[in-house]
């Protein structure tokens, strides 16, 4: 555990970035070897769309990221959040401190995007992806980078989570971001298993159907639980699941990177509403 806390404690930057591609890489040939939707879409084309929101979201994260340092030092000089307060073993830290910054600095925030109308035009260019598979995790228009990055903050200040801490969830938080979008089929049962405490891909497929409620559900990253503590959890047939945005289906906002960057500047489109909800 020492080796684990001194590791994260001083991992280089170019090991996350490793970690990143390393990722959309063996998740890109998991989806070539066993697709759950077959591939109907120009996947180069779709790839480096979505690659453009990644590195966008890598210079709004890299300049600011020492705001993150600096409040996970600040808490751990000043024993302030739940942790600190907790005190214990370094296992009860990552355990407590695990799933309450997934908590906050991914259940929060989703939920929020999803219900605050100006940021919910930033959040819509990560939902009118018509063709959802790893690279699709980190489609986020740089301006959601921002205030995603400011309720991270948050996260640190309320767990007072010391830096290997944030690391370790930051680390965790991008795989499970590649895994959970991922085009991959993995046999019900054990989808069914893991959906208990994480969030798998059947599960997240749902959160992408292009309709409400269904889109308006499953808001987890990591952990799966908190979808069914806030009574957030949506189950639907996957293979009849269409992905994108009712209110946005024009070609240009699935594919075209100035037509999405300008999406939180045009006019809201009020969300489309069904009566029916298990209308597919």
């Amino acid at each position: 555990m020492d080796q684990l806390v001194e590791y994260f404690n001083q991992m280089p930057s170019t090991h996350r970035t490793i970690i990143l591609v390393s990722g959309l890489a063996i998740f890109s040939v998991l989806e070539g070897i066993n697709p759950f939707f077959k591939r109907n879409y120009q996947l180069g084309k779709h790839a480096i769309t979505n690659i453009f929101f990644t590195l966008t979201t890598a210079l709004v994260n890299f300049p600011l990221a020492f705001l993150i340092v600096l409040s996970s030092e600040w808490v751990v000089k000043n024993n302030f959040g739940i942790v600190q307060w907790l005190g214990g073993s370094t296992l009860l830290f990552l355990t407590v401190g695990l799933l309450l910054m997934d908590l906050v600095g991914a259940w929060l925030v989703h939920y929020v995007e999803h219900h605050v109308k100006w940021m919910w035009k930033f959040h819509a260019v990560h939902h009118t992806d018509q063709h959802v598979d790893t690279t699709s995790g980190n489609r986020h228009h740089p301006g959601e980078s921002v205030f995603r990055l400011a309720f991270t903050i948050l996260a640190v200040f309320l767990v007072g989570a010391p830096i290997w801490l944030v690391f370790l969830y930051q680390t965790i938080s991008v795989i499970m971001t590649q895994f959970n979008h991922s085009n991959v089929s993995i046999p019900g049962w054990l989808d069914k298993s893991l959906g208990w405490l994480l969030v798998t891909p059947d599960i997240h497929r749902v959160h992408h159907h292009f309709r409400m409620p269904y889109s308006d559900n499953n808001y987890g990253n990591i952990f799966s639980i908190w979808d069914r503590i806030f009574n957030t959890f949506q189950t639907a047939d996957n293979q009849n699941i269409r992905f994108g945005l009712d209110t946005h289906m024009e070609e240009k906002y699935s594919n075209n990177v100035l037509a999405m960057l300008k999406m939180p500047f045009e006019k809201y489109r009020p969300k489309i509403k069904y009566e029916n909800k298990e209308r597919i």
